[in-house]
């Protein structure tokens, strides 16, 4: 495909010249976030990377859910995805129109598709445009049709062949470098995606790279998964009914409120409209079962929640899906607020009638929330007073023009940058992008929260300021930036200021991470150059290989902190090529285990695994040398 010059016509001459028409995939390739929201380089769970799996898988699920295929295969090899379904199988004479023809489809038909998430006709078509290579084949009666392309193009069109193998399509695919760079796929990204599946759709299987993922008891198991160990106020909640689901129950570890919501197998990590009706129902059952007026935020507080719905023909508010924007369960049906209204009344009033312990528990629950809630009252108002008087002042944050919880298209690069220092915020704040990038400024070490309550949010400034920059306090719903990132130096005092702020965010909003909004920045350790080129280090091994491509005598500078980095070449290192660690859990991991070993009070268990991977400096300096 050849590149299109907008050059030719004269700048602001709007002409004959300036109008031009884009065939499918010049358009995608020219606008890829119309259809999986940004690119990203991997780092994050919404990159468009995992976005591209996600369209293939879900044409797999869809056959499923029509009771075609109970097993999908999943593999990755060095950046190439293949995808197997053992459905339908793609009918032969389409196999290139449904993968390489915008708008094409059985999905419109709702007798063949129905309560599908893939609508519009253009997922497969998306992935194909944005990979360097792409191949499909599909395997129907007896027969089979492979169609291979690249970027968009045909390159092999295979006559159809006699096939012995079971019906199904097979989707193989590597994204374009030349548009997502130099990207990496985070396995544990692509797990919970796939977990998130086969929780959705009972007596599904998925193999991933070897592993079988499989689940028994829907949203039940995703909630077991997801709580993580942490001690529950009862037993996990379980409703299903027609096209509802939900799995819901208390932490005694939890603060704020934490949804994994998802419509037609689609996970709505911004909600939408069955996410607020659950809310609301949920609240209303509790006050009639109880007969006591309790606030809203008593009642949610400390809940972890997993929702599910199906919709046919459901609006979302992006070709991303990550929020839905129905009203109504049909075309010509009732509500959502209606209908998850009702189930909630009749399914949870009963069981809370039949479990006299669970509601027992539940009540205590919300009885204690509301007597911190009161006790709070105070902190909290003087704490807003605190934030309004620091913000006239901007003393502490230097906001962005576009923020996450907006309906701009560039909500999802918002970010907010946690840095140590005024010389280091100086130098991010004279990089930044201004419409995207937020900088807050950290004054020394924060406070080790661990162990503590609540209550030192609102007590402590640092903090305080933090959670209303974030707009957090009353849980992630209206998060102001999708990218959290910590940026300290590379030092010791910079890796402790990290430690303090994961464990703030651990032991108070660990849904944050969760959600996976947290980072670290990456910055460079050395700068290596001579006349001709510079190269940026990220680590000593990168060093020794920039001074052997540079020839002898190379200028080396070691970074010791950020504000010694000037303005100029920061915009090198928060700009497209950003390096970003995201900070994960994983399943093994117990919140609170891992900060008493590491933010506790010192242990001769932490005294020994100290001492057991100390790294004296002439350990250092002999593995070079060798």
């Amino acid at each position: 495909m050849e590149d299109i010059d907008f050059t030719q016509s004269t700048p602001g001459n709007y002409s004959d010249d300036t109008v031009v028409t884009l065939d499918w995939k010049e358009h995608i390739r020219l606008r890829p976030g119309m259809y999986i929201g940004k690119l990203g380089d991997g780092s994050s769970q919404d990159d468009g990377i995992y976005v591209l799996i996600k369209e293939i898988i879900d044409n797999a699920i869809d056959e499923f859910v029509m009771g075609h295929g109970r097993t999908i295969e999943v593999a990755i090899k060095e950046n190439r995805v293949t995808i197997r379904d053992y459905g339908r199988g793609i009918p032969l004479g389409k196999v290139i129109d449904c993968v390489s023809k915008i708008n094409t489809g059985a999905k419109y038909d709702s007798k063949v598709f129905k309560k599908a998430v893939g609508l519009n006709g253009v997922g497969a078509k998306a992935v194909n445009a944005l990979s360097s290579h792409f191949t499909t084949q599909s395997i129907r009666e007896g027969k089979t049709k492979i169609v291979e392309f690249e970027k968009g193009e045909i390159v092999n069109d295979l006559e159809e062949q006699p096939s012995t193998q079971r019906s199904g399509t097979i989707v193989s695919f590597i994204p374009d470098e030349a548009l997502f760079g130099n990207y990496h796929f985070i396995s544990e990204y692509i797990e919970q995606m796939l977990w998130n599946y086969v929780f959705l759709n009972n007596g599904l299987t998925i193999w991933y790279n070897g592993i079988r993922m499989q689940a028994k008891n829907g949203l039940h198991d995703l909630l077991q998964r997801n709580v993580n160990g942490n001690p529950l106020v009862y037993p996990i909640i379980h409703i299903k009914e027609e096209d509802f689901e939900c799995a819901f129950t208390h932490s005694n570890r939890q603060y704020g409120e934490e949804y994994y919501s998802f419509v037609n197998g689609q996970h709505t990590t911004q909600g939408g409209t069955h996410q607020a009706a659950f809310r609301e129902a949920l609240v209303k059952t509790v006050r009639d079962f109880y007969k006591k007026d309790f606030d809203p935020s008593d009642i949610r507080q400390c809940m972890v929640a997993a929702i599910s719905i199906k919709v046919q023909e459901p609006v979302f508010e992006s070709q991303t899906k990550t929020k839905l924007g129905s009203q109504l369960m049909e075309p010509d049906g009732q509500t959502i607020r209606n209908f998850i209204g009702d189930i909630m009344k009749r399914q949870l009033d009963n069981f809370l009638h039949m479990n006299s312990d669970v509601a027992e528990a539940l009540l205590k629950r919300i009885m204690q929330s509301e007597k911190e809630r009161k006790d709070f009252a105070n902190i909290k108002k003087l704490a807003r007073e605190s934030v309004k008087k620091v913000s006239l002042h901007n003393k502490k944050l230097r906001d962005c023009r576009i923020h996450y919880n907006s309906n701009d298209n560039r909500r999802l690069e918002t970010t907010l940058f946690i840095t140590e220092g005024d010389s280091a915020s100086g130098s991010i704040t004279k990089s930044r992008d201004v419409n995207t990038q937020a900088v807050f400024s950290l004054k020394g070490k924060p406070l080790n929260s661990f162990g503590l309550t609540k209550r030192v949010v609102y007590e402590n400034d640092e903090f305080n300021l933090l959670q209303a920059a974030l707009n957090i306090e009353e849980g992630v719903e209206n998060l102001r930036y999708n990218y959290i990132v910590i940026a300290t130096d590379a030092d010791v005092d910079g890796m402790h200021i990290r430690m303090l702020m994961l464990t703030f965010f651990l032991q108070f909003y660990p849904e944050v991470v969760k959600a996976g909004h947290l980072y670290i920045l990456q910055t460079p350790l050395f700068r290596v150059r001579n006349k001709k080129k510079t190269i940026y280090c990220y680590s000593e091994e990168e060093r020794v290989a920039a001074i052997e491509q540079l020839g002898p005598n190379p200028e080396i500078t070691r970074f010791k902190g950020l504000g010694e980095i000037s303005p100029d070449e920061f915009k090198n290192f928060i700009g497209s090529s950003m390096r970003l660690d995201p900070v994960l859990l994983r399943r093994q991991s117990e919140i609170p285990d891992l900060l008493s070993f590491y933010m506790g009070r010192n242990t001769p268990d932490r005294q020994a695994f100290i001492i057991d991977n100390l790294r004296l400096e002439e350990d250092l300096v002999n593995e070079e040398a060798s």
